[in-house]
């Protein structure tokens, strides 16, 4: 993970506007250096004045912006990786608002505005690797979601964080499908959303998020497969009892509650064991090991102690 604070200011339509233009030409001539493999992940934080700490490997390259913003999971759009950049342009996302309710002293709804003011937001370098097997590593833009949990003071009775996708069959096509049961619903333990990885995200590359990666805001749970990490976030909802979320739904044989990246639990349909990375897809590239807790495990670990992961999947 690579930190880098950017203060309190971030406004989301120009992403220009945060910062002075000199140096954000530079941030982008360094971006699209590590877009294209030029750099690693080192490289760029170094590049952009900030810490040159790498979560894994100096030659854990970030993903090629295309590919990033032009293979995704998010069906609310359509099923196909491609769907997501073809219809997403329908998304509306201003004006918005977040509700945060539930078990909590404090509830409270944000507009947009709001939200991205609760704390300074930070870029970060974070890998995701999804159940099918593909992975990125992408820099994001946020805070830490403990920053907005503090906010509302939760109760002591709340367990549980329920995060509920905006579902709006006039903008998003697929909204209303069999596939799943809408809108799209996730959930994280309380203590897992206070960790610090467990990032409310604003932007992406140096920019707002494309709406095909979650446009306005979304969730980032690095230790998690994707579909954790629910996009265009329209409620946070704290709660006593687990979440029924949305693929444990559909399919609990395969997608359980916890969902943590773990090399030694099989999907049932495939290994979990190695990983293939976006931009790396040339005929010879070779597949990586999956690492447990997507490689994260120093920091949360410690989240499972005593838990059979095998079962708790």
């Amino acid at each position: 993970m690579l930190i880098r604070s950017l203060g309190s200011g971030f406004v989301h339509p120009l992403a220009s506007e945060i910062t002075p233009e000199k140096v954000w030409q530079e941030r982008r001539h360094w971006m699209s250096q590590a877009a294209s493999g030029a750099i690693g992940v080192t490289g760029v934080m170094a590049g952009l004045g900030g810490p040159a700490w790498a979560a894994e490997a100096p030659a854990d390259k970030l993903t090629p912006f295309k590919d990033a913003t032009g293979y995704n999971n998010f069906y609310e759009f359509g099923t196909d990786k491609a769907d997501p950049a073809r219809n997403a342009h329908t998304l509306v996302t201003r004006p918005w608002s977040v509700m945060v309710d539930g078990l909590v002293k404090k509830p409270l709804q944000f507009s947009l505005d709001e939200l991205q003011k609760i704390a300074p937001q930070e870029e970060r370098v974070y890998r995701l690797r999804c159940v099918e097997g593909w992975s990125m590593v992408l820099p994001w833009r946020g805070f830490s979601l403990a920053e907005l949990i503090r906010r509302v003071e939760p109760l002591g009775s709340a367990k549980y964080v329920e995060f509920q996708s905006l579902a709006d069959p006039k903008t998003m096509p697929f909204v209303g499908s069999r596939l799943l049961d809408w809108p799209y619903v996730e959930g994280l333990r309380l203590d897992e959303a206070l960790n610090p990885l467990t990032l409310l995200a604003f932007g992406m590359y140096g920019q707002p998020l494309t709406n095909q990666n979650g446009a306005p805001v979304r969730l980032v749970v690095p230790w998690k497969y994707g579909f954790k990490s629910a996009k265009s976030l329209v409620r946070i909802r704290f709660t006593e009892k687990q979440p029924a979320t949305a693929w444990n739904k559909a399919a609990p044989e395969e997608y359980g509650f916890y969902s943590n990246v773990n090399p030694e639990v099989d999907h049932p349909r495939w290994s979990q064991a190695t990983e293939r990375r976006l931009g790396e897809d040339t005929l010879f590239a070779k597949k990586r090991k999956t690492l447990m807790f997507n490689g994260y495990a120093d920091q949360v670990a410690s989240l499972y102690l005593g838990m059979d992961l095998r079962r708790n999947f």
